[in-house]
């Protein structure tokens, strides 16, 4: 088993720029969407999460970023804004100990859960909340469809029918 040592994050590097790229590559594949990494647009938004105040923690293995968590603190409530691991480091507790450092934060305010935005077809991420006993649906986001937008699917939640 590999040492996976967290650090905090508190400005921007080649390195987790690209790991934020690749992010969001990721979850434009979840709506079909291919693209390319955009390195520039990654550091952007780091820059964006760390002069917000958010917590960032980085993973690393070896000296080399494995992946990264920014966690949002509102009224001492910890939301997992974006948690990621690069593929070539998943299914090694990666992402177990950088989820554990949200929950870690979140029991320093006396809260036992860490809330968490996944996309619905990220089913990875969803069986790995569940197995650490993330089960309860909290929020549905609810908008109009985009212009010439094609949904294909449908969900049902309770008695609710929506387009997706």
């Amino acid at each position: 088993m590999k040492k996976i040592e967290l650090v905090e994050i508190r400005q921007v590097n080649d390195a987790l720029a690209e790991m934020v790229a690749l992010f969001r590559v990721e979850l434009r594949s979840y709506k079909g969407i291919a693209s390319k990494p955009n390195v520039e647009d990654g550091r952007e938004e780091m820059k964006e999460y760390l002069l917000a105040g958010f917590p960032v923690f980085a993973a690393t293995v070896h000296g080399e970023y494995a992946g990264y968590v920014v966690c949002r603190i509102e009224s001492e409530v910890v939301w997992v804004e974006s948690i990621f691991v690069r593929e070539e480091y998943r299914r090694q507790g990666v992402a177990a100990a950088l989820h554990g450092k949200a929950e870690e934060i979140a029991a320093s305010y006396g809260n036992d859960t860490v809330y968490n935005y996944v996309h619905p077809n990220n089913h990875r991420m969803i069986e790995f909340l569940r197995k650490r006993g993330y089960t309860v649906l909290n929020l549905i986001e609810i908008r109009k469809p985009y212009l010439n937008e094609k949904l294909t699917q449908t969900i049902t939640v309770g008695e609710h029918e929506f387009d997706y």
